[in-house]
């Protein structure tokens, strides 16, 4: 048999001026000792005289403050009451619990966790999440610390994150795909919308949530930086080669228009290779000067 968690709501609580029951509660304080001192020998003014003090005295217990973004929690006997948001000096009925709680904006960052991509690759990833207490109720009746269980639900969103992209593009031969170092705003938009969903049964609103570190695991971290300077040298060859090639063209063809000189097919090949060799070397081309002919 399955129980529906019934989830709290927060509601405003009834509360008056703290400054006008202080005034009064002082006064009946002073009162009271000023009776009974004025008339030590009258049993009479005795009960008045005490009874001012005491209740002077309870309305001071009720008082309490509260600054810009605090909510204080209102309970009788475990009953909840409301929640005021009314900054300033408050006051309740003394025998209500009170529980204060912070609507501030808070920064959260996440340790750092060693997941799997989604191609396995051992990976180190954190987080870093601005959060905010939105229903003070739920967050202080329906989790059993709000606090920790955003520091949880962060970690379990990450690590369902980290498998569902990959670190890095793979091979060119691959399907484009999101990944998590060259797509950070689209994985951003799915981790804030992840935690959304995850923290809302604690009445926690997610503001920003941004990956703050991104690395591959120790283990591995030596064997893709090769792999990456490899893939930085391939990808330079490819466009030095093409700019290459269309250089060689480009003079080719002024050489043909121009007239300068007449070159047969066998000449041509010698040419584009001498220039592809001077264009696409790393080293700097020692020239050879030729005395005979192509043909020897």
């Amino acid at each position: 048999m399955s129980h529906e968690h019934s989830r709290s709501t927060e509601s405003p609580a009834n509360s008056a001026n703290g400054l006008l029951m202080l005034l009064i509660g002082l006064l009946l304080l002073a009162a009271g000792p000023i009776i009974i001192a004025q008339n030590p020998d009258s049993a009479v003014l005795l009960f008045p005289g005490l009874s001012a003090a005491a209740v002077g005295l309870l309305l001071v217990c009720g008082l309490y403050s509260l600054q810009p973004n605090e909510g204080m929690a209102i309970m009788l006997f475990g009953s909840y009451r409301g929640t005021d948001r009314k900054t300033g000096l408050r006051w309740v009925l003394p025998w209500y619990t009170r529980k204060k709680i912070s609507l501030r904006v808070r920064n959260l960052t996440s340790d750092k966790l060693k997941v799997n991509d989604r191609r396995g690759s051992p990976i180190e990833i954190a987080a870093n999440v601005v959060w905010r207490v939105q229903d003070s109720a739920q967050a202080l009746f329906d989790v059993d610390d709000y606090q920790a269980f955003v520091n949880i639900q962060v970690d379990t969103a990450l690590r369902d994150i980290a498998s569902h992209y990959a670190y890095d593009h793979g091979d060119e031969t691959d399907v484009p795909e999101l990944t998590l170092r060259a797509d950070a705003e689209d994985v951003a938009g799915r981790l804030r919308e992840e935690l959304v969903g995850r923290v809302s049964v604690a009445g926690v609103a997610i503001d920003e949530a941004r990956l703050a570190h991104l690395a591959y695991a120790p283990e591995i971290a030596g064997a893709m930086l090769k792999r990456q300077q490899a893939e930085a040298v391939l990808s330079a060859r490819r466009l030095i080669v093409k700019g290459a090639v269309g250089m060689v063209e480009s003079a080719l063809a002024d050489l043909n228009q121009r007239g300068v000189v007449d070159l047969d097919e066998d000449r041509k090949a010698a040419m584009v290779s001498n220039l592809l060799v001077v264009l696409c070397a790393d080293r700097e081309a020692q020239p050879v000067v030729n005395t005979g002919t192509l043909y020897g």
